[in-house]
């Protein structure tokens, strides 16, 4: 796969805006590994291999387990997920899916049981933001980094 364009060098203004709020959501208060999750259940239903790639290492730098990064895409069936965890998960599935259908009633209702008002803003914002980069990088092509062990097991 080769990279059609490298959009930051050919529109640096518009990605540095993307860039400055990224690095303001993540200094919202959100939880960090959260905000990994949520960042790689997007990218996975969306198809966005290098922000999969992307989530998947930064989350595994952070701390997060090896078989809760795994199982994202299983979350409903694996009992790694707290509460919390859920309720983002899902809000992430929802609103990644929005021409599927509204945002139900239930759902913003187990949010807020879940998350403040403003926690709330800040998640939705979140999930905005993944998709956003997951458009940019699959039409572009952005390729993720490809490790020399992963090479040799690909050819």
């Amino acid at each position: 796969m080769q990279e059609r364009l490298n959009y930051v060098k050919t529109e640096p203004k518009l990605l540095g805006a993307i860039f400055n709020l990224k690095k303001a959501v993540n200094e919202s208060g959100l939880d960090q590994g959260l905000i990994h999750l949520v960042n790689l259940r997007a990218s996975q239903i969306n198809g966005c291999s290098y922000c999969v790639d992307m989530h998947t290492r930064e989350a595994r730098r952070d701390g997060e387990s090896e078989q809760r990064v795994h199982l994202v895409s299983a979350w409903r069936e694996s009992p790694l997920y707290t509460g919390r965890e859920r309720a983002a998960l899902a809000w992430t599935e929802c609103l990644t899916h929005i021409s599927d259908g509204p945002v139900e009633d239930a759902l913003y209702n187990e949010m807020l049981e879940h998350f403040s008002e403003q926690e709330l803003v800040q998640l939705t914002v979140l999930v905005g933001l993944i998709n956003v980069w997951n458009r940019i990088a699959i039409p572009f092509r952005s390729v993720h980094p490809v490790i020399a062990d992963d090479a040799s097991a690909a050819a």
